[in-house]
């Protein structure tokens, strides 16, 4: 059976499973110690860990080992430490240990157009949320329409993206012409492709973008897949990619009252090294210091990015209408408009939410059954 452990080898640090497939498994001895599941060292109640690292040998070795229903499908290894302490892991454990669920995204471009969906059923519907947050999760983008148009009104989505992420700018932004504005969405200048807040250490990474009126001429949105064109940006030229993981960039937003400030690489990576946030904000970036010493290859990366944001064919472009909401993720979404070629009224409101949330309401659903 391919899923079954059909034998099990050991050297000095660690265990080495056998699949019926043929496929090895590496298990670490001090892995296996800190991730015992019984009684004694979980909070049964919980699930939480109880048992403590430190408490064993960094050279532990198990005394004794076994296989428990050899051939059953979900056979089970059986441990014994020296200090008496007895382990047990299923297979099926195994398997599930041996990566960690992830949604894959789906990557667009110029001919990709955002989902739509109905504001007030996303808020009723337990099923159409999930839909829209498993959408958004994949593409980092979705339209809601028949939103209400009174000020504020946003709050109401905190029922399924979770709590509001305040920021120092109003905890819900007004964006309109405003001739003492703070930054260039209060001018009808146009604004290119960006992500909100690169100046702070951890900028929010949902943004509802939520139109109340939009009755001038031009302002039509526009979304870029930054990640979708970063991993494009490291096949094509992976040394650019990577001068763009390691040199901090300033940037800064200020108005009379407050200010932030971070100094950041414009791409973070996980320890996968998959792309995790991408800083994108020519308004907002300060002078990087002539004392960097791989300047001038910072500007030709960051030069070849530009081009590929800026290019029409990374641009999806449309209009959003009084009662939408546009959802981005920040972290991965950049967003801008054309410049507004008349003077009637145009009111959006910014709001901010947290991934992390959104992702576990999808995951509450799941859970509870209500999908």
């Amino acid at each position: 059976m391919r899923h079954s452990i059909s034998s099990l080898t050991r050297d000095a640090h660690a265990l080495s499973a056998v699949w019926g497939s043929g496929e090895r498994t590496e298990l670490p001895y001090l892995w296996l110690r800190d991730n015992c599941s019984c009684s004694e060292c979980r909070v049964m109640q919980t699930t939480e860990k109880r048992f403590h690292l430190f408490r064993v040998p960094k050279d532990l070795k198990p005394l004794e080992i076994g296989i428990e229903g050899g051939g059953s499908g979900d056979e089970a290894i059986c441990m014994v430490w020296p200090d008496g302490h007895r382990t047990r892991y299923r297979s099926s454990e195994i398997r599930g240990y041996l990566s960690l669920p992830r949604l894959e995204p789906r990557y667009w471009d110029g001919g990709f157009q955002p989902r739509r969906f109905d504001y007030k059923r996303f808020l009723a519907s337990d099923r159409a949320a999930a839909e829209l947050i498993e959408e958004f999760l994949r593409t980092g983008v979705c339209v809601l329409v028949d939103a209400p148009t009174e000020p504020e009104s946003s709050e109401q989505l905190t029922t399924r993206l979770g709590p509001i992420r305040e920021v120092l700018f109003e905890r819900i932004h007004n964006v309109k012409v405003d001739p003492k504005g703070y930054n260039i969405a209060h001018t009808g200048l146009a604004v290119a492709p960006h992500n909100d807040f690169t100046s702070y250490t951890w900028p929010p990474n949902v943004q509802a973008l939520h139109m109340l009126v939009n009755a001038c001429e031009g302002g039509e949105s526009v979304v870029v897949d930054g990640f979708g064109l970063l991993n494009e940006l490291r096949g094509d030229h992976p040394e650019k990619f990577e001068v763009l993981c390691t040199v901090p960039v300033p940037f800064r937003i200020f108005s009379e009252q407050y200010e932030c400030y971070a100094v950041k690489p414009m791409v973070e990576l996980d320890g996968d090294c998959e792309i995790t946030m991408m800083r994108f904000n020519t308004a907002q970036m300060q002078a990087v210091p002539l004392s960097e010493p791989r300047l001038g290859d910072f500007y030709a990366a960051y030069h070849e990015l530009s081009k590929r944001v800026n290019a029409p064919g990374a641009q999806v472009s449309f209009r959003l209408e009084g009662g939408q909401i546009l959802l981005c993720a920040g972290h991965r979404v950049l967003h801008g408009r054309t410049a507004l070629r008349s003077k009637g009224p145009r009111h959006l409101q910014d709001t901010y939410f947290e991934h992390d949330n959104v992702r576990n309401h999808l995951r509450w659903l799941r859970l509870s059954e209500r999908i």
